[in-house]
């Protein structure tokens, strides 16, 4: 019997693997609202310096006319202001003489009594309560890749700890840590201690994932665990649309933050119901506990006579096989070892890389669209659906290449014919705009099943675990970008289009794996090779998810 059958035996789409899919799945849908809470918390609302503070006239008006300057597009400028109170600008006639060489000969200054915002959008960001503006808006910026940063990390350190404590403890932990880092944040006396209090919550959010996923697939079978991973990837989807909804609701960026921190309370206190994963207490020598999950899991699913006949050498028995596959001795040095290995990874990196890049660029500064931000949030959230059902679809019928190699290129031409189109063509800017980033998240959709694919089961998870963190790379580097488009607008979108093009380039060097067999060792890949047409099956082996799904279970949620 391997493990398999056993979890057949105790039931396995029964109700503990519904309300265990379920309540794992709940966290997912705050996700998105934590990794895209920036575009919020911190919108830049139109601003310019405030008034002398010495200086008071019944006339808003006419005090902003006498003290800031107008810019090329007829607005008050947002960094300087007249050293000293033009009151002859109040005159019509004066003013509509001054030319701008005029203004140029006037003594200027810095805002040096602050600045006044216009909060008609939003009450307050982080933006208007520490005047994150002019010299100091790089600071915006890097509140984002300090998270991102955040997330990196987490991915190192909870990775790790998962595979040595368990999957139920470290997911506990994330939970509470993702509750109580939002809560602080939201609480946060200075900019430094928001950036702090982010970057833990980044890193609970790697927490989160990596072990509800491992949690999920370790309790499911083989055969619907494509259904699940895709359910569980339409709750991100669904995630960015409750982000907009909660957003357009609460306007204060500490009652925003602080919304969607507190449901992982929740998820902390009924976190404590989940059972740890039979396999991984078998792996590390606790095996008595594993037969009493497995005898819980057969009570609940309504198999008590199956939980009564589950002992512990029909555990060992069944788990041979998965302790077999744990036994060799592999290191992420192993992903480039041969000339194939090496190929892949450096191809996978890049994919990777330019897709989170790209996609969180685009995700990350609605403000340039010049419509609401919470419209067009609804919208890049939306967008989502059909392009994961689309790429879906192509993969299954045109290939893996050519759908991440389309998705990639295609979403990059659209960000670069956005370059464009004028600033005005609002509607066909946005269309744009939001065709891209759908086919990034198609690329996302594709990189997941393909990279797994790819990588041999012995070294898998070392795979996957590097290809995420140059995505998450990525996703730090896509904030600092935008910085670039202060200067040169055109610059940001340029890199932002040109990296998906490249790396749907480099991806045409990938093999396919539509219809193949998971390879096992390092051997078979290099049996399979690389090429453009190359098709052949590995020799004599049949699907390792049918062969031994427990394994490939096991190694890809390790």
């Amino acid at each position: 019997m391997a493990f398999s059958d056993l979890l057949e035996q105790v039931g396995s789409t029964g109700r503990f693997q519904i309300l265990h899919v379920t309540l794992l799945s709940m966290p997912i849908l705050m996700m998105a609202s934590h990794n895209l809470l920036q575009n919020f918390v911190a919108s830049v609302p139109p601003h310019h310096c405030a008034p002398y503070a010495n200086f008071s006239m019944s006339s808003r008006g006419d005090m902003l006319r006498a003290t800031v300057p107008l810019g090329p597009n007829g607005q008050p400028e947002r960094c300087r202001r007249y050293a000293y109170p033009q009151w002859q600008l109040l005159n019509s006639n004066s003013s509509e003489s001054l030319q701008e060489e005029d203004v140029e000969e006037i003594e200027m200054q810095k805002c040096e009594d602050g600045w006044y915002y216009n909060m008609t959008e939003m009450s307050s960001t982080i933006i208007s309560e520490w005047d994150l503006v002019c010299d100091q808006r790089a600071l915006k910026q890097m509140s984002q890749t300090t998270y991102m940063g955040g997330v990196l990390v987490g991915a190192v350190v909870f990775g790790g700890l998962s595979d040595r404590f368990g999957r139920r403890i470290l997911l506990l932990i994330s939970n509470l840590m993702m509750a109580v880092g939002g809560t602080c944040a939201a609480f946060s006396t200075s900019f430094t201690m928001f950036c702090l209090f982010r970057v833990c919550c980044g890193m609970a959010l790697s927490g989160l994932v990596l072990n509800s996923f491992s949690l999920i697939v370790e309790w499911i079978p083989t055969h619907v665990r494509t259904v699940v991973g895709t359910g569980t990837g339409y709750c991100y989807t669904t995630g960015q649309l409750i982000l907009a909804a909660v957003a357009y609701s609460i306007r204060d960026w500490r009652w925003l933050t602080l919304a969607v921190s507190l449901p992982f309370y929740v998820s902390f206190l009924y976190s404590w119901w989940f059972l740890e994963s039979a396999r991984w207490l078998v792996l590390t020598k606790k095996s008595e506990q594993a037969v009493q999950n497995l005898k819980t899991v057969a009570r609940i699913n309504g198999r008590r006579a199956e939980a009564d006949k589950i002992n512990l050498e029909m555990l060992q028995e069944s788990m041979k096989k998965e302790m077999a596959c744990s036994q060799g001795s592999y290191s992420a040095l192993d992903l480039l070892r041969t000339s194939t290995m090496r190929t892949i990874t450096l191809c996978l990196s890049a994919v990777w890389f330019s897709t989170s890049f790209a996609y969180y660029g685009l995700s990350m500064d609605l403000q340039k669209f010049g419509v609401s931000i919470y419209l067009i949030q609804v919208i890049f959230g939306a967008v989502d659906i059909p392009a994961k059902i689309l790429v879906t679809i192509s993969m299954s019928f045109l290939g893996r290449r050519p759908s991440q190699c389309g998705a990639l290129v295609l979403s990059g031409v659209m960000i670069l014919i956005n370059l464009l189109v004028p600033y005005d063509m609002q509607v066909l800017r946005t269309s744009l705009a939001v065709i891209g980033k759908g086919c990034l998240a198609a690329s996302f959709n594709c990189c997941y099943l393909y990279s797994g694919e790819l990588y041999p089961t012995v070294i898998r998870q070392n795979g996957m675990g590097w290809v995420s963190m140059m995505a998450r790379f990525g996703a730090m580097v896509a904030p600092l970008v935008l910085l670039l488009g202060e200067d040169s607008p055109w610059l940001s979108g340029l890199i932002y289009g040109g990296a998906p093009i490249l790396s749907g380039i480099i991806a045409f060097f990938l093999p396919e794996t539509l219809g193949q067999s998971l390879p096992d060792t390092i051997q078979d890949v290099d049996d399979r090779g690389l090429g453009w047409t190359n098709s052949k099956r590995l020799p004599e082996k049949k699907d390792l998810a049918k062969k031994d799904p427990s394994c490939v279970l096991l190694k890809e949620s390790a």
